[in-house]
């Protein structure tokens, strides 16, 4: 274990590191400059527990209903030798029935094992690259793995289509429905990032066989159900910006040490059980321990991280909490209370306030003229 692994071990504390998957992974993007999100996930810490013993729980996480919703959607679209989505990927990629073939890699010989799978996965995309035909397959279930700050994390896309002329497609099925052609923007930006996760994984995968980075689509295929019937549609969505940031995160992650460097050295998250079963630390203490690292707390947290409650109730009165667009706009002011001083003419500004101070005393004065009210 070298002097990072070990700082961050002393980090997450006595307990195992939580393991990602794509969901998780997907969510780093989300807010990339956020420093207390970074360390925690570089360690391993269960965010989750974390939150609910500081006081602070936020449930994430999907419903049971919306898991077998899914599931059965997703069973459907499969039925008949994927006869519908057979269908959907000659419309969108051009697939010809003669050229497909199928592989279930949910289990190997009924071997359900994570290290199986993915050695049966790599085998047999090994095998659709060196073919040297134009041969379309799909691999139902395929097990890809990718290094998240330094551990292997096993992922799992619902479908990979290997399509004519060598090129692989990453195959999302949701069952949020497309009514009208318009779907819901928030469930398709999280697929989206999700998928991105899929080719960048895939993609890695690849380069092991030779295979240059266009050999994965720069677009997924979403398939989802179409206005009020469980009827499959689909749409190709790019992916290229997202695989950007994924790519930033995951980099920044890998080189945690420039984060740790700040950070008090007897800094812990450990929730070590006394003999009765109690964390030997008070919340109080915990909340003292997480505010020792910077957060970037943007409205948006509240879909995507697990600490997002803590972050909030921490900015309170600060301007992060009014979007990102605004603290960036406000630059150097980051307390509401100065914004309005600024506003109203109360507070002098700071020679690197003097800009914005002028545009929120102009906007002030366009809103009393607007509301009538007096100078």
């Amino acid at each position: 274990m070298n002097a990072v692994e070990s700082r961050l071990e002393h980090i997450r504390g006595r307990v195992a590191p939580k393991s990602h998957n794509a969901r998780t992974i997907a969510a780093l993007t989300s807010n990339p400059g956020c420093a207390r999100r970074a360390i925690m996930d570089a360690a391993g810490v269960d965010k989750q527990r974390l939150a609910a013993y500081s006081g602070f729980p936020a449930p994430f996480g999907q419903s049971q209903f919306a898991i077998t919703r899914g599931n059965a959607f997703e069973a459907q679209v499969k039925a008949n030798g994927c006869a519908e989505l057979l269908r959907l990927l000659r419309e969108h990629l051009g697939l010809s029935i003669p050229e497909v073939s199928y592989d279930d890699l949910n289990d190997v010989g009924g071997n359900t094992g994570l290290v199986v799978r993915h050695v049966r996965t790599r085998s047999l995309l090994a095998r659709a690259v060196n073919s040297g035909s134009d041969a379309g397959t799909l691999f139902d279930h395929p097990l890809l793995r990718l290094q998240v700050a330094g551990r292997p994390v096993f992922l799992e896309p619902d479908l990979i289509a290997f399509q004519l002329g060598g090129r692989f497609h990453v195959v999302e099925i949701k069952s949020f429905a497309v009514i009208d052609g318009q779907a819901d923007g928030d469930k398709v930006a999280a697929a989206v990032i999700q998928s991105a996760v899929y080719v960048h994984a895939l993609r890695e995968l690849l380069a092991g066989h030779g295979m240059a980075e266009d050999a994965v689509a720069d677009e997924v295929v979403l398939v989802c159900p179409e206005n009020f019937s469980n009827a499959p549609t689909a749409a190709l969505l790019d992916v290229r910006k997202q695989l950007t940031v994924l790519r930033r995160q995951l980099a920044r992650l890998a080189s945690i040490e420039s984060l740790l460097d700040v950070l008090p050295a007897d800094l812990t998250f450990d929730l070590g059980m006394d003999d009765d079963g109690v964390p030997s630390r008070s919340p109080a203490e915990l909340r003292d321990a997480i505010f020792t690292v910077d957060a970037r707390y943007a409205p948006e947290c509240l879909a995507s991280c697990e600490m997002c409650f803590l972050c909030r109730h921490e900015a309170q009165g600060r301007t992060e909490t009014l979007g990102r667009e605004v603290r960036d706009e406000l630059g150097a002011i980051d307390s509401i209370a100065a914004v309005l001083g600024l506003a109203d003419g109360t507070l002098a500004p700071a020679d690197d306030q003097a800009e914005a101070a002028g545009l929120l005393r102009a906007a002030a004065r366009l809103r009393r003229e607007c509301t009538g009210e007096a100078a």
